[in-house]
C-alpha cells in the first residue's frame, strides 16, 4: 500500500564516498556519508553532481538503495550505479570514485514510487491524507508485487529491506530479469530477505544464461510468463515496475491487458546516462 508519504525535504548535500566494491560485471556499490541528509523513504532517488576542475558539472539521478531517518549530522546513503560506458557520471562511480573523495547529492526526490510499512500507511489514513492517485488512503494493506529488469532493482532493494525491517506482514513478491546470475545486483540481501519473517518470495527469469539446472531456458519475459509469475489483478495488489524504457513500457501494458488496475501500476523508467 502505498499513500502520499510525508517525506524529507530534498537539498544539495556534501558527500564523502566511504566505499566502492563491485556488485555486478558493470556495476559498483557506492556506500556515501551525506551531510545533512534528512533521511528518506523506501524508493526515492537522488541527483549526483561531479565538478571538474575546470567547473564543468555533470548531473545524473540514481535509485537509493537504503532507506530510513536522518541518523545524525551525517548519513550513510548506499547506491548501485550501473557503467553505462558513453556516460559522464557512471563511469566515474563505478571506475575511479575512491573512499575519500567528495561529490554532491541532491534529494532525497519522489514522492510517487515509494513504499512504506503497514503500520505508517494505517496512520496516514487515519489522518485522512490522499494516496498518490488523489484517492483516499486504504486502511488495510495491499499486498505488493515488484518488477525489476537488470539495475531496476536497486530501489526494491530498499523497499523490501524496509519491510523486513518493519516486519510487516504485506505480501511481497519481486519478480526479477536480468541477463545472468552474475548480473543479479544485492544476491545476498535478497537471500536473506527471502528467509526472513517478513513474507517476500523472488522470482528470477535470466534472460542470457541461467544456472546450472535452472527449471527455465533463458529467456526475455513474455506476457504468458508474467502472467504466471505475477500476483493476480484478482488480489489487487499494488505493482511497482523500474527498468529501462522499453522494459516499464512492456510490462506496464501487459499487466493492464491482464486486469490490473492501471491506478495500482507504478513505474520507474531510465534511459542511458
Amino acid at each position: 500500500m502505498i499513500g502520499r508519504p510525508s517525506v524529507p525535504r530534498s537539498g544539495w548535500h556534501p558527500a564523502t564516498v566511504v566505499a566502492n566494491t563491485p556488485e555486478t560485471t558493470s556495476a559498483a556499490r557506492l556506500e556515501l556519508e551525506v551531510e545533512g541528509w534528512p533521511g528518506n523513504a523506501a524508493g526515492q532517488h537522488l541527483d549526483v553532481r561531479l565538478t571538474a576542475p575546470d567547473g564543468y558539472t555533470a548531473t545524473r539521478s540514481y535509485s537509493i538503495a537504503s532507506s530510513g531517518p536522518a541518523t545524525g549530522d551525517v548519513t550513510r546513503v548506499v547506491l548501485a550505479v550501473d557503467r553505462v560506458p558513453d556516460g559522464e557520471v557512471s563511469p566515474f562511480l563505478v571506475d575511479v570514485a575512491r573512499a575519500g573523495d567528495r561529490v554532491e547529492v541532491h534529494g532525497p526526490l519522489g514522492a510517487f514510487f515509494v513504499w512504506q510499512p503497514a503500520a505508517a500507511s494505517a496512520a496516514a489514513a487515519g489522518s485522512g491524507e490522499s494516496d498518490a492517485a488523489g484517492g483516499p488512503v486504504p486502511s488495510a494493506p495491499r499486498p505488493v508485487q515488484l518488477i525489476a529488469g537488470g539495475s531496476g532493482v536497486v530501489p526494491f532493494v530498499a523497499m523490501a529491506q524496509a519491510h523486513a525491517d518493519a516486519d510487516d506482514a504485506t505480501p511481497f513478491r519481486l519478480l526479477y530479469s536480468v541477463r545472468t546470475p552474475a548480473d543479479v545486483f544485492f544476491a545476498p540481501e535478497f537471500e536473506r530477505l527471502v528467509s526472513a519473517s517478513a513474507p517476500f518470495r523472488l522470482d528470477l527469469v535470466y534472460t542470457r544464461e541461467a544456472p546450472a539446472g535452472w527449471p527455465m531456458a533463458p529467456a526475455r519475459i513474455t506476457r504468458e510468463a508474467l502472467a504466471e509469475a505475477v500476483l493476480p489483478a484478482s488480489d489487487a495488489p499494488l505493482v511497482y515496475v523500474c527498468g529501462s524504457t522499453g522494459f516499464v513500457e512492456r510490462v506496464a501494458s501487459w499487466l493492464i491487458e491482464l486486469g490490473h488496475d492501471a491506478r495500482a501500476i507504478r513505474t520507474e523508467r531510465f534511459g542511458g546516462t
